[in-house]
């Protein structure tokens, strides 16, 4: 390299006969000669001297295009002149007012800092700034002081990251799906746009729709609605399957209507129900309503909300690539929110891994575990609803206030339960994973996977049921033998929420795209010899 040559071209070789002129015209001068030159430059009387053979080259392409001497050309210039950097300066003064003002580019990092702040992560075209706190609600949206009353006396004193940044988008009337761990508040995220848009008691029949994937989690945003609209007369109402088979909405006066997929298809099919004025749709727990093979079932619905100006939504604790895509089919211009890492259980969560050798290691281990310490409320989970009915015959003869969940039940046996559980009357609570979506237990101070969960995003459902709203939870997931090999996609999750777990089980393969779901034996401590068989 020449001396004088930035580090810019430092390790490349130049053609020197082939870009002649152009060294020529980098070449550097000694000092005396070059400030005699940018004296007579300034003073306009001498030009840049080049060779007289790139002088008649530059007289050829003048005569060819039959253009002027070349202009200074505003843009990006490694070797700027002082010329050419004022005018650009300049150019670039003149076009800031006309995109970006002071205030804008301000309010631009303000959200940017307040994203990075609450591990907010975002993907879209122009996406609202996050809120600051609740009192923003009136001051960017003009939000009634009744709903702002009814989240203070509830206790809702700052929004959470999914609130904070889900709220603003649904407001300026933007599709979002939105991701967040469990216990985060996604609930409230959708509810509040709905209540400040919809205006209560209207006659134009239903304006918000929003399907869950089980009865459970449908009775309990109804609940929550309930809550945030005290002091005013929305219209709120499950789809129960007497509503769904002969009722009427004609002559049923209701604003926000809370079903799952099958009732809600059902009453569409039989001419009941119009959804053609519907502003929100929602999909709670949305992974799980496409897994369950509710995807015909949402496409009518989709079809029926037929008003050009709606606004959907799809919100959960996990968020698979197949849902995601299946989000952008039908949505448009939609922003994606992710709160933490995409699908990751709550850092407030302790989680444990324990090691029970067999079936009948695990309920010793379960009894020794009551007989230490039992923190009630306590939540356990079982692979089937047979296996559920085996667990709460042995924990009846332990003198534990025990009770039981599962599909066999009838639905005012399951709403008893759950009732009783969050009650306090009942301490320990034996679950399939009918529950573990959406459910809040607000005071769960323990998940027992008694059985193994079936992938990792079930078990991010099911621990979700403890640490929730801000509080401590434990997590304790008990494994056999036959559950070793799916070991480390469960340890994956657990490091990714910051808990330790030994080396050995993270050098084990990762097995993608497998669920796991063994025949197990009995649930007993009686050898097998003994046991009945019905």
């Amino acid at each position: 390299m020449e001396k004088g040559s930035t580090l810019l071209f430092a390790g490349t070789h130049f053609n020197r006969k082939r870009f002649a002129s152009v060294f020529e015209r980098f070449h550097v001068l000694p000092k005396e000669e070059a400030v005699k030159c940018e004296e007579e430059q300034e003073a306009g009387e001498v030009e840049p001297k080049l060779s007289k053979k790139s002088e008649k080259k530059n007289k050829k392409k003048r005569r060819r295009s039959g253009t002027a001497p070349a202009e200074i050309v505003e843009g990006f210039n490694v070797f700027k002149t002082s010329e050419v950097s004022s005018l650009t300066e300049n150019s670039k003064e003149e076009e800031l007012p006309s995109t970006q003002s002071k205030e804008d580019v301000q309010q631009i990092e303000r959200a940017s800092i307040l994203r990075k702040k609450y591990g907010i992560h975002i993907s879209g075209y122009n996406v609202p700034p996050p809120l600051e706190n609740f009192s923003e609600l009136s001051l960017r949206f003009g939000c009634k002081s009744y709903l702002l009353e009814n989240l203070s006396q509830l206790g809702y004193e700052e929004p959470t990251p999914i609130q904070r940044q889900a709220i603003p988008v649904l407001l300026s009337g933007r599709e979002c799906f939105a991701c967040a761990p469990t216990g985060s508040g996604k609930t409230l995220a959708f509810l509040c746009p709905m209540l400040m848009k919809i205006k209560p008691g209207s006659k134009d029949g239903i304006k918000a729709v929003i399907l869950c994937p089980t009865r459970e989690l449908a009775a309990q945003t109804v609940r929550e609605c309930k809550k945030l609209t005290g002091g005013r007369k929305f219209k709120i109402k499950v789809m129960t399957k007497e509503l769904s088979r002969s009722g009427d909405f004609t002559k049923i006066p209701c604003d926000i209507l809370v079903s799952t997929p099958l009732r809600l298809d059902h009453s569409i099919s039989q001419r009941k129900l119009d959804l053609s004025r519907v502003e929100y749709l929602v999909l709670d727990e949305s992974d799980k309503l496409f897994e369950l093979g509710f995807v015909e079932q949402i496409d009518l619905v989709v079809k029926a909300c037929s008003n050009p100006s709606i606004v959907r939504s799809l919100f959960s604790a996990t968020l698979p690539d197949t849902v995601e895509d299946l989000a952008r089919s039908i949505m448009h211009d939609a922003v994606r929110v992710i709160v933490g890492r995409k699908n990751s259980a709550s850092q407030l969560i302790k989680q444990k891994l324990v090691f029970a050798g067999s079936e009948k290691g695990k309920l010793l281990a379960l009894r020794q575990s009551f007989a230490e310490s039992l923190n009630p409320p306590v939540l356990i989970f079982v692979q089937s609803k047979e296996r559920a009915k085996e667990l709460y015959k042995e924990l009846a003869f332990d003198d534990i206030k025990a009770d039981v969940i599962h599909a066999d039940l009838t639905q005012q046996q399951r709403e008893d339960a759950v009732d009783n559980f969050r009650a306090g009357k009942t301490w320990v609570l034996i679950a399939t994973d009918v529950i573990s979506r959406g459910m809040d237990f607000k005071g769960v101070h323990c998940v027992i996977n008694y059985d193994f969960p079936e992938s990792a995003t079930a078990y991010i459902h099911r621990i979700g049921r403890s640490g929730r709203a801000g509080r401590p939870g434990e997590a304790i997931t008990l494994y056999t033998e036959e559950d070793k090999p799916f070991l480390r996609n469960i340890a994956n999750v657990m490091v990714a929420s910051g808990c330790e777990v030994p080396s050995w089980i993270l050098d084990l393969p990762k097995l993608r795209h497998k669920k796991h779901r063994v025949t197990r034996h009995n649930i007993s401590t009686l050898p097998e010899d003994n046991i009945e068989v019905e």
